[in-house]
């Protein structure tokens, strides 16, 4: 375990049952005047974006719409977001939704601020310019995107996705409104919330891990193990949602301490290959990788065990096999050299080359 780490308190946390209807307070107090709004599809069919408007125009705050990107943001996207911005003139950004409007916000921001593509922000701390003051709403359990200053965005050509971030990237306020969580599908809650459940894992046990990141993801682990087959089953139930809501959070938190490892790694070109979603391929690939790392690695997190993690898959109604997804055996080769590429592979406890990779795929498989 590393012996020393620096924490920052970037980002005020307001929690609770109906804490969306605070959002044109907090942005007045924040001083946001024309914020451009981020948010997918499915968050506008919700209705969610015509409230954050509404109670924005409450407080005399303008704002225009962004959603014109899908599930896995990438940067032609991102550049289509720059447009729309440039075109109002936005003096800071309200995201709301899972991590697709939460990242694509982030990246938005860059490009905006700092002009260039989003490319040339791949990596950390690249920003001259500060970004524009951010509030994050989310809506699910999962991402962890609201507790971090990096942003994941697809290259639109290579299909690589980039970690970009900065210590202005992160929110300056996040809304974590446990009554927004129960209204997610529950195709949504079985991938985002096994995303948070890995991040719990993956954090405690990276070459990075710190007294700080050890027990965010301990107490990330505690939340989200008990609660995430509470909520499948009672899909009402607002004291799990929150509990899930907030687990998601520390583990995001987590991961700005500790980074992640190669479950992610190995995820990433399932998705960039295949259009998986990111949960729906780090269900496919944390147990392998758990195996492969070994249990010790992760005993930091008080009653763990694989038998856990595939009795959450279980009850998600997750497939648990490559092979079920159509993935063929004959890419197992070119899946294994895209994944020892992966950032996050860097952090694994055992180095990620590609011989480890191909047998994590061929565990999966």
């Amino acid at each position: 375990m590393s012996s020393g780490f620096v924490s920052y308190a970037r980002t005020t946390v307001v929690f609770g049952p109906g804490t969306f209807a605070s959002l044109g307070s907090h942005a007045k107090r924040l001083g946001f005047s024309r914020p451009l709004l981020v948010a997918d599809n499915g968050i506008v069919r919700a209705g969610y974006v015509k409230r954050a408007q509404q109670v924005l125009e409450s407080e005399g705050i303008c704002s225009c719409l962004f959603n014109e990107f899908g599930e896995n943001p990438d940067s032609s996207q991102v550049e289509r977001g720059e447009a729309a911005a440039l075109a109002f003139a936005p003096d800071s950004i309200v995201a709301i939704g899972g991590g697709s409007s939460l990242d694509c916000a982030k990246a938005i921001n860059f490009v905006l601020t700092q002009g260039g593509r989003i490319q040339d922000y791949w990596g950390y701390d690249k920003a001259a310019n500060p970004l524009l003051p951010m509030i994050g709403v989310a809506t699910t359990t999962g991402t962890g995107s609201e507790a971090q200053s990096y942003a994941l965005i697809s290259d639109a050509q290579t299909k690589v996705k980039m970690a970009i971030g900065a210590p202005s990237a992160a929110f300056r306020l996040v809304i974590l409104d446990p009554e927004l969580a129960v209204s997610q599908p529950r195709s949504v809650l079985a991938t985002a919330g096994y995303d948070a459940i890995s991040h719990a894992v993956e954090t405690a046990a990276t070459t990075r891990r710190n007294l700080a990141s050890i027990a965010l993801a301990r107490e990330a682990w505690r939340l989200l193990s008990a609660n995430f087959e509470r909520l499948l089953n009672n899909p009402g139930d607002i004291e799990s949602a929150g509990s899930l809501q907030y687990g998601a959070y520390l583990a995001g938190l987590a991961i700005e301490h500790s980074m992640l490892g190669a479950a992610h790694a190995t995820a990433n070109p399932l998705t960039a290959t295949y259009g998986l979603t990111h949960g729906l391929a780090i269900a496919l690939m944390l147990v392998p990788v758990v195996n492969l790392n070994g249990i010790a690695c992760y005993s930091a997190l008080d009653g763990f065990s694989i038998g856990c993690l595939e009795d959450l898959a279980l009850a998600a109604g997750l497939p648990r096999r490559l092979r079920e997804v159509a993935v063929p055996l004959h890419d197992l080769d070119a899946l294994a050299a895209a994944a020892a590429l992966q950032w996050t592979g860097r952090f694994n406890p055992q180095p990620l080359e590609v011989n480890l990779a191909r047998r994590m795929y061929e565990c999966a498989y």
